[in-house]
């Protein structure tokens, strides 16, 4: 089966906008995990995120992703072994993820997401599904499942259309 012309053009696009998403991830202040999205609409980025703590708070090598020592939280947890295991098997309780960084600009900044196309370089989690679903986004891409499949199942359910591509060269 050949391609087309106006085929090929969609497809080197969409790993364009997926190169794109993985350059925005190296500026994510998370050392966990580096994260990226970008939303297009009608062929442009309108938004871009990554995953990192909310301005003014601390960042995750200042305390532990959120588990250890903030003194921004209202317990500090200490040394405890169990924290430790806590955050690596929970997560980092500090970054907002790219793709709620992503909606969250576009939102302060007046600009629609209705219709819009988001490229991830990992799949959504559940809360980032739910904020894509209200956004309006109708379809995304990802390189990267996230190690909860739920966020893809509510997509699903949503009927907003999600798929994998590669980043280009």
């Amino acid at each position: 089966m050949s391609v087309t012309r106006s085929q090929a053009r969609y497809i080197r696009k969409q790993r364009v906008f997926m190169g794109v998403a993985h350059q925005i991830a190296q500026l994510g202040t998370c050392d966990r995990a580096k994260v990226g999205a970008v939303i297009v609409r009608d062929g442009r980025c309108i938004s871009w995120g990554y995953n990192g703590s909310a301005p003014g708070l601390p960042h995750c090598d200042e305390n532990d992703h959120g588990w250890n020592g903030a003194t921004t939280f209202k317990h500090n947890l200490g040394e405890d072994p169990l924290v430790i295991l806590r955050s690596e098997a929970e997560g980092c309780r500090n970054a907002t993820h790219a793709e709620a960084n992503a909606l969250a600009f576009a939102a302060r900044q007046g600009i629609s997401t209705e219709g819009g196309t988001m490229y991830l370089t990992v799949s959504p989690c559940a809360i980032c599904s739910r904020l894509i679903i209200a956004a309006g986004i109708e379809r995304g891409y990802f390189t990267t499942e996230y190690r909860d499949l739920e966020g893809i199942d509510l997509l699903e359910v949503a009927g907003v259309k999600w798929g994998v591509v590669l980043p280009g060269d």
